[in-house]
């Protein structure tokens, strides 16, 4: 029992690891990077530079290497551009067109990246943090051998994930996860695995149409 147990965790992982593009995504040479940084001023005032004064400000890195940064203003002037990125363990570049490339020192973990020593914060989607229990998991020799999933998301990007069999075995996984638009990547000790998902209000889908795998959670 155990044995057809672990071949069903498997089968229900793997399943949610194969997309079209899974292969960009999970095979990224720097995952971490991938989202939303957020730098905030600790004072009324802002931060200066170059005549303006600073609130906030945002970086977003994709996975094709391409970035996006926006500066807010402490009067609510909001400043936009982007361009491509380039990086290495210690450096990452940006190339904006029209303008000289901008090479900057780094350091990373899994929901802090220190620019030039400012630090920012990775922040989720607002609503996906929580933990999650399935109420209806469905897909071929899955849905008949695993009973239900449960799935804690952090907001520092930390995730545990329980999968209960029909026999009343478990499993668990813990790691660091990340999103990249409507794909969520889980990266634990043993691998990891990426699935689309699709966030409501108190319920999360995690899909593989390619498998025609799919996993209902409701928030706990």
């Amino acid at each position: 029992m155990l044995k057809s147990l672990a071949s069903a965790l498997l089968l229900f992982f793997a399943s949610l690891s194969y997309q079209s593009h899974a292969n960009d995504l999970t095979e990224f040479d720097y995952p971490l990077l991938l989202g939303d940084w957020y730098w905030f001023s600790n004072t009324d005032e802002g931060v200066n530079s170059e005549g303006a004064n600073y609130r906030a400000m945002n970086i977003k890195f994709k996975s094709s290497y391409r970035f996006v940064i926006r500066l807010l203003q402490v009067d609510g002037t909001v400043e936009e551009w982007g361009g491509t990125y380039n990086i290495d363990e210690s450096t990452v570049t940006f190339y904006t067109k029209g303008q000289p490339e901008q090479q900057h020192s780094y350091m990373l973990s899994y929901n802090q990246f220190i620019l030039d020593g400012a630090r920012f914060t990775k922040l989720a989607p607002e609503n996906l943090p929580g933990t999650w229990r399935s109420s209806r998991i469905s897909g071929q020799d899955v849905a008949d051998s695993v009973s239900e999933l449960s799935l804690s998301l952090r907001p520092d990007f930390l995730f545990s994930a329980k999968v209960s069999g029909s026999d009343g075995k478990k499993k668990e996984h813990k790691g660091i996860y990340f999103i990249e638009d409507d794909q969520i990547v889980l990266i634990y000790e043993d691998g990891q695995h990426d699935s689309q998902f699709l966030l409501g209000s108190d319920t999360l889908t995690l899909t593989n149409k390619q498998f025609g795998m799919e996993a209902t959670l409701q928030r706990e």
